[in-house]
């Protein structure tokens, strides 16, 4: 002990400076690594009142084409805006880039080398002998088994946190997908609460001409009910609509991170995409490798991989290497080396083994079950393309038509050149060709959101079709 207090100054290169003044040297450089507390108050959780309220660093976007997008809500927001703002203001993400910060904060505990453990001891006689003296004792061990398994630990920490960033990645994607599908929600429901209410304001003309003809005598009770239940249908239409709108547009506003009363002001078409099937095999020829759930998985199975190897070098005897310095009571000095190791004989660390190896097994059955399910899910979407958007033409067409019918039958009507029930049966085919389009619409957008998010391929992406609204 005597040699360690003259010598370690010399090593740092201060011979002058006495045992006393070193070790409160040594006080103060190690309380400056010690870290400090600093209070986090707790938020209120308001949300932002406004969308011009939200920030986007749209050079983080996790997909290329986002990170191109300028982002103006001037003149309202487009679906762009909304998955762009989505990804970067959403509560449930900001969570996951939190475990994020403790993923990376655990492989960083997992490189850390082990502290040594000290130990001192004295004993004191009982009752005091002339000639003898308190017993003492120093002793350092170090933990052997703990270094040589740092490497696996480190690499199977590091992996999991890589998985936890891919994990975070894909849910990003997976928000994108989700923003898309309800801007193409709120703006549907919308254009039906704007084709309802303008199909409630039409029929109450008819429903007093009606009301009327009934009390007057001059309908009865059955003939009347053909006028008296369609303004009552598309009351109810309009009512049923109006939640569905409101449901929809709290969700959007949950997935922005806005408070409850901001407002939506939303532009522009939903989101299209027609790829190709040149274009589909190319994306799925390098799936694996750009699709962060499968490269989420391939980090979780390297992950353990990593911890298979540190339990198979686990079945070896943990060791520990320790020096020590004793006086007896007799005041003898003496000192040695302490090696300490568990005897194989029973456990062996089998039982971890077999653990490890059974997750490994299934990690990669589920790897190659998750890649199996995607290629087919692609391929399903991809015969439905054509159809859906064949569909799509073909209702807006016949909307179109029907709605030309329907001007022409309201100027008839109000000429009295038709008779009212011809009039409804007109004007109640229109109404459900309307909202068939607006619906094979949303069909065809929702298909084109799910086929962009399982390939991850903003090459798919085509311009907006510009559709005439009903």
């Amino acid at each position: 002990m005597r040699l360690f207090r003259k010598e370690l100054p010399r090593c740092l290169g201060l011979p002058g400076l006495r045992p006393g003044r070193l070790s409160a040297v040594a006080c103060v450089v190690w309380l400056a690594g010690c870290a400090t507390y600093s209070p986090l108050p707790l938020g209120e959780g308001q949300g932002a009142r406004d969308a011009s309220q939200l920030s986007a660093d749209t050079s983080t976007m996790p997909l290329p084409a986002l990170r191109t997008h300028r982002v103006d809500l001037s003149h309202g927001m487009g679906v762009t805006d909304v998955a762009i703002l989505a990804v970067a203001n959403n509560p449930d993400l900001k969570v996951m880039r939190d475990q994020l910060g403790v993923a990376r904060a655990q492989a960083f505990q997992a490189g850390l080398l082990p502290d040594p453990q000290v130990s001192l001891n004295q004993e004191y006689l009982t009752h005091p002998i002339p000639g003898y003296r308190t017993a003492s004792a120093f002793g350092i061990t170090q933990d052997i088994t703990s270094l040589l398994l740092r490497s696996t630990r480190k690499a199977a920490a590091n992996a999991q946190a890589d998985q936890v960033n891919l994990d975070l990645l894909w849910a990003e994607w997976q928000t994108i997908a989700q923003a898309r599908q309800l801007f193409n929600q709120v703006v549907s429901l919308r254009d039906q609460q704007q084709r309802l209410a303008a199909e409630q304001a039409a029929l109450a003309p008819v429903d007093g001409y009606v009301r009327k003809a009934l009390e007057q005598g001059n309908l009865t009770y059955d003939a009347a009910s053909a006028g008296l239940n369609a303004y009552a249908d598309a009351s109810k239409r309009l009512s049923d609509n109006t939640v569905q709108l409101h449901q929809a547009e709290h969700d959007l506003r949950v997935l922005l991170g806005l408070s409850p009363d901001a407002p939506l002001p939303l532009t522009g078409e939903p989101f299209q995409a027609s790829p190709t099937s040149e274009q589909v095999d190319a994306a799925l020829a390098s799936l694996p490798q750009r699709r962060p759930d499968l490269l989420a998985l391939q980090a979780g199975y390297k992950s353990q991989e990593a911890t298979l190897r540190g339990a198979i070098r686990a079945q070896f005897p943990a060791l520990s290497l320790g020096l020590d310095r004793q006086s007896d009571n007799s005041g003898i000095p003496s000192h040695g080396i302490t090696i300490g190791f568990t005897l194989p004989l029973f456990d062996r660390n089998r039982g971890n083994i077999r653990i490890e190896t059974a997750t490994r097994q299934q990690l990669k059955d589920d790897y190659e079950n998750r890649v199996l399910a995607t290629r087919n899910d692609i391929r399903q979407l991809m015969l439905d393309q054509d159809i859906l958007a064949t569909q799509r033409d073909q209702s807006q067409a016949h909307a179109q038509h029907l709605d030309d019918a329907r001007r022409a039958a309201e100027g008839a009507w109000q000429k009295g050149l038709i008779d009212w029930p011809t009039y409804l049966s007109i004007r109640a085919n229109a109404l459900t060709a309307d909202m068939d389009a607006i619906a094979a619409r949303d069909q065809q957008s929702q298909q084109a959101i799910a086929l962009e998010a399982l390939l991850g391929s903003t090459d798919l992406q085509q311009p907006s079709v510009a559709t005439s609204k009903p």
